[in-house]
């Protein structure tokens, strides 16, 4: 059987981070091997005692502009490109006296690290490879007689097959092949992140829309939309157990939920995350007040704000208790002792805060040793959601509590007397937590907390049963409906939806508006003497 294995003799090597390189080095020693490099790469290989020859010797020309050019010449690229199998490839390199390369090991300029950093916009174009990834594409397209080295994990595995003197298989070459294209193609697409953002289309430039179409903001929806991720956690599994899952992170962001420090705990789950990611949203919609939210399965089964963190969370708590059994707290304000203490007897699977008193924390990590507790130090900032779906991707400007008719000056009175000023409070705070729970939803509040949410319903009338419902199965007995507040995420098609909430007391209705029904349902406010306000803005969430 024939052998794809090549021999590893001559190897070209230019790598910006240098950790790990003493392996190849002591390889290359032992093997005699022949090695081509640069600039700094070439000194750091000089010292480790390989005996090395500088690019610049290979190409009679010395690196010039500022170490842009350096490898950019047929001297280097043809020794890369020469498919060796190939009998008039190899008597080219011979009439024009370039030698070949068996082995190609590059690393990249830390492009994403020097965004991270700060870095002027000079300094951040300076961090844009050309050379390497040249040679990285090259090496990868002749994958036929040459190995590629973009990954420092590998370096064990390469110096292992230099000292056996076996070097790579076809296969293996391929596949190495197959990682440097992703990590090229990843480097380009977080160099497009950044352009995109930083180098938007003009608004002089004209921009051609079909006739149905709305105008495009280049900046936000660029024609071709590309984005790389780093995979950071591999899950236990996924939604469910018989479901695989990993947790990416963008490489140009060190902040945001999915970068929460975890102070105890088990590991974080796929379900975990998002139940989370939703609390924390959550919260953050009521800034500056102090708010604390108990999500389970994506949707808030108690939401409150207080003077307090403890006494937000003792009002987000008491709106469901039962639903709060193993949810997640969410919390825009340290968490006190004082909260600690409350959470301690309740299961949860995950709190999230901005911070934690030192005893507040002691008392959970000690006490609440599954507890998982992440402390995230700033508010969430994503302006955009992205949401899969078969065959494609979609993508929309995030929802905020921006639109005008979340400003409650904004709102229109279309029954009852004026609100006074706690009515306005708890209809501005229902407005507010509205947004957060799935549609259909209706949710009735008092003293700004949650009493009562019905989410998720494939018709209105259901939500305001749901939640009336939920607002009056506590063990005493009370009726929380009487003289609370009501808002719902969208207009009320009929009157029948207003009517479940008139009917169970509420004393002040907030919604859109919009329905070719309206007046039916404002007749219906009217009969029974309960204010209503109209937004003119949905807050859907699906």
């Amino acid at each position: 059987m024939t052998t794809t294995n090549r021999p590893i003799r001559r190897a070209l090597v230019s790598v910006f981070h240098k950790e790990g390189i003493e392996v190849l080095a002591e390889a290359f020693i032992k093997a005699g091997t022949e090695v081509v490099s640069t600039g700094s790469t070439a000194k750091r290989l000089a010292e480790l005692g390989v005996k090395v020859t500088e690019v610049s010797e290979v190409t009679g020309f010395p690196e010039c502009l500022d170490g842009r050019v350096k490898t950019l010449d047929p001297h280097i690229h043809a020794g890369i490109l020469a498919d060796m199998t190939n009998e008039d490839h190899a008597a080219q390199l011979e009439k024009f006296g370039i030698k070949p390369f068996d082995l190609v090991v590059v690393n990249l300029y830390p492009f994403a690290d020097t965004v991270r950093s700060g870095a002027d916009e000079a300094a951040t174009i300076e961090k844009i490879d050309i050379g390497g990834p040249s040679m990285v594409r090259g090496a990868a397209k002749n994958s036929a007689t040459v190995a590629i080295i973009t990954d420092p994990n590998d370096y064990a595995l390469v110096a292992a097959r230099i000292e056996n003197g076996e070097g790579f298989s076809l296969e293996e070459r391929r596949w190495l092949a197959g990682k440097a294209f992703a990590h090229t193609a990843a480097y380009d697409a977080t160099i497009n992140e950044w352009t995109a953002k930083h180098w938007p289309k003009p608004l002089t430039v004209e921009q051609p829309t079909a006739e149905d179409e709305p105008e495009v903001n280049e900046t936000k929806f660029p024609a071709a939309f590309t984005r790389t991720w780093d995979r950071a956690h591999v899950l236990r599994y996924g939604e469910n157990p018989h479901q695989q899952a990993a947790l990416y992170l963008d490489p140009l962001n060190q902040d945001g939920f999915a970068h929460a420090e975890q102070l105890g705990g088990k590991p974080m789950s796929y379900n975990n995350y998002v139940d989370a990611d939703a609390a924390w949203r959550a919260v953050w919609d009521f800034a500056p007040q102090i708010a604390v939210a108990v999500v389970k399965h994506n949707n808030p089964c108690g939401l409150a704000v207080g003077a307090t963190v403890a006494e937000a969370h003792k009002k987000a708590h008491a709106c469901d208790p039962m639903s709060a059994y193993g949810g997640v707290i969410a919390a825009n304000s340290k968490v006190t002792m004082e909260m600690a203490e409350s959470v301690r007897p309740i299961f949860t699977e995950v709190i999230v805060a901005p911070d934690y008193d030192a005893d507040a924390l002691e008392l959970l990590q000690t006490k609440k040793k599954n507890l998982r507790i992440l402390k995230v130090s700033e508010p969430p900032k994503s302006k955009t959601q992205f949401r899969q779906i078969d065959g494609g991707l979609l993508m929309q400007s995030t929802d905020l509590i921006d639109a005008p008719g979340d400003d409650p000056n904004a709102w229109k009175l279309v029954s009852g007397e004026p609100a006074d000023e706690q009515t306005v409070k708890d209809l501005v705070f229902a407005w507010r937590a509205i947004r957060c729970v799935k549609s259909n939803a209706i949710l009735i509040a008092h003293d700004q907390a949650t009493v009562g949410i019905g989410m998720g319903q494939v018709n209105r009338v259901d939500s305001a049963n749901l939640s009336v419902e939920r607002a009056n199965t506590l063990a005493d007995g009370a009726n929380r409906t009487k003289g609370a507040v009501a808002a719902s995420d969208a207009f009320f098609p009929f009157a029948d939806g207003a009517e479940i909430l008139i009917n169970a007391g509420v004393k002040a209705i907030v919604q859109p508006g919009g329905s070719i029904r309206d007046e039916e349902v404002f007749e219906a406010a009217r009969k029974a003497g309960v204010t209503m306000y109209v937004t003119g803005t949905r807050h859907f969430f699906h």
